[in-house]
């Protein structure tokens, strides 16, 4: 797998049906927050990486690109 973090957000929104506002809420975080990392301009640090990989129960093995399937 070769993607970036922007990617595999942006393809994991897609495929959950997840608006940046929604995911953002669930999160705990602000849509613009998701917005800069859709954007490449940021990336989460680990403790809201974590947050994310407990709130919908995924390997960070995913968002980190090491892993295809979450």
């Amino acid at each position: 797998m070769d993607y970036n973090f922007k990617d595999i957000l942006k393809d994991f929104l897609i495929e959950q049906n997840l608006t940046q506002t929604a995911f953002a809420n669930h999160v705990g975080i602000k849509q613009s927050q998701v917005s800069e990392w859709l954007k490449g301009k940021a990336k989460p640090g680990y403790d809201l990486l974590k947050q994310i990989c407990t709130t919908y129960n995924i390997s960070a093995d995913y968002f980190l690109g090491l892993i295809d399937k979450y």
